[in-house]
């Protein structure tokens, strides 16, 4: 196939190409030798033609191929499909380079976030804020660097502060010591563990074991149980780490402790104390028996009214003089029957008795006792302490934590029952060879005689 293209003269006449077919393409030849007929009024045009090689014709029905693209030159590119000066194309390739490095640091630094993982980086540091404004401020628009469980950034003190106000320990964990939790995001973490008792107020029941409960507290290295657990006499089947976690936080330098009364008449408490460290110390608060027995009535009375007299309670025969010794308020105070049961699991040496007497005249002196047996400094002494005239004992001074004075409730200090003085004598009589047989054991006189 071939196509002949004609060139006129301006103004003639334009004719179209002449397709051409045959297999010398003789009559092809031929046309393009042979002159055209003029036109009138026109010039004769000079046919140039060019004879190109035919292609086959393709079918009517058939799929026409695909153009060939002119290949592309060596080293060029194009992003968007083009080809375009070397200078634009290496500016695309510079911003491709910079667009996939940077998503890809983002996304390096998402996953670490997500997981949790530190950064590496300098040391991040807090200012102190001036105000409790700033303070929470501060608290809410970043971390300060903070570890769980750290009361501050990395470069703050070991030593903290607790909620309330006791000095919490941040640094590593002692033997024996539980990981400390972590707050809940609303406030400080929680700091130290929560560990069994290393000392228990026992006995004795309307001894003065509150008061003593109350004024040992003061004492920073002393944190107490505030209520009664009675785990070893009531609650023994729960276990041990049920009575653990009735226990307050405290540091590896502070001495957990807790008081229950009734343990010091259970005759299975010694042997269950012992079972939990042999190492316990114990106080007892032991009180005229006399008194003791009055106050536990006092007491008694003003829940159950309608109880009978206390002389009726305390004689099985009074004519007789004879003691109803199956009545807990007489019983109690049979303090060197109890404590038999105490030295066959404890010795001496790990017991320490308070005189309830000289709590109330002297309380200043018997807690620098009670702070020498429990092995910590006396730091409560008699600055801590006035002597309540409508209580008629002791009460805790304003502290530094509290605006107040602190005195126990208003159940401590209720005013006795009268009792025939008769019926005093009869129950002197009878607690008086329990009572020497007492001080010899423990090798301490109470003059209660």
């Amino acid at each position: 196939m071939a196509f002949v293209m004609e060139t006129c003269p301006l103004g003639s006449r334009l004719r179209p190409p002449k397709l051409v077919t045959g297999a010398g393409h003789a009559p092809a030849a031929a046309a393009a030798a042979s002159p055209e007929p003029r036109g009138a009024g026109h010039g004769a045009c000079l046919r140039l033609g060019a004879l190109r090689a035919a292609r086959p014709r393709p079918q009517p029905h058939a799929p026409r191929a695909a153009p060939r693209r002119a290949p592309r030159p060596h080293g060029a590119m194009a992003l968007s499909g083009r080809a375009g000066p070397p200078s634009r194309r290496l500016t695309r390739r510079f911003l491709f380079i910079f667009t996939l490095s940077l998503s890809g640091t983002c996304l390096c630094y998402s996953l670490l976030r997500c997981a949790g993982g530190a950064l590496p980086g300098p040391e991040r540091r807090c200012l102190p804020a001036r105000s409790a404004g700033a303070k929470k401020l501060l608290q809410k628009s970043r971390s300060c660097g903070r570890e769980p469980g750290e009361p501050g950034g990395a470069a703050a003190s070991p030593w903290g502060r607790s909620r309330s106000g006791e000095p919490a320990w941040s640094g590593p964990r002692g033997a024996g010591q539980e990981a400390p939790l972590a707050g809940n995001g609303s406030g400080p973490a929680k700091l130290g563990s929560k560990r069994l008792p290393q000392a228990l107020i026992v006995g004795v029941k309307k001894g003065g074991t509150r008061a003593v409960l109350e004024f040992i507290r003061v004492h920073p290295e002393v944190r107490a149980v505030g209520t009664e657990p009675h785990f070893f006499d009531r609650h023994y089947e729960r276990g041990l780490e049920w009575y653990r976690s009735l226990m307050p936080r405290t540091l590896s330098s502070q001495i957990t402790m807790e008081k229950t009364p009734s343990y010091f008449v259970t005759k299975e408490a010694p042997r269950r104390i012992f079972n939990m460290s042999r190492d316990t110390k114990l106080i007892v608060v032991v009180r005229n028996p006399v008194t003791r027995a009055i106050s536990d009535y006092t007491q008694t009375l003003s829940k159950k009214p309608d109880i009978p007299t206390f002389e009726g309670l305390s004689f099985q025969n009074r004519s007789l003089g004879l003691v109803d010794t199956s009545w807990n308020a007489i019983r109690i105070g049979m303090y060197v029957v109890h404590l038999q049961s105490w030295l066959q699991y404890f010795p001496l040496s790990q017991i320490h008795f308070v005189s309830g007497e000289k709590l109330i005249t002297d309380p200043a002196g018997e807690m620098g006792k009670v702070q020498d047996f429990l092995g910590i400094k006396r730091v409560i002494t008699d600055k801590h302490f006035y002597f309540n005239k409508t209580k008629g004992f002791p009460c805790l001074k304003k502290t530094e934590s509290s605006t107040l004075p602190r005195c126990l409730g208003k159940s401590k200090g209720r005013t006795h029952v009268q009792i025939d003085p008769e019926v005093i004598e009869q129950l002197r009589d009878f607690y008086r060879p329990y009572n020497i047989k007492f001080y010899e054991t423990v090798g301490q006189d109470f003059r209660w005689e």
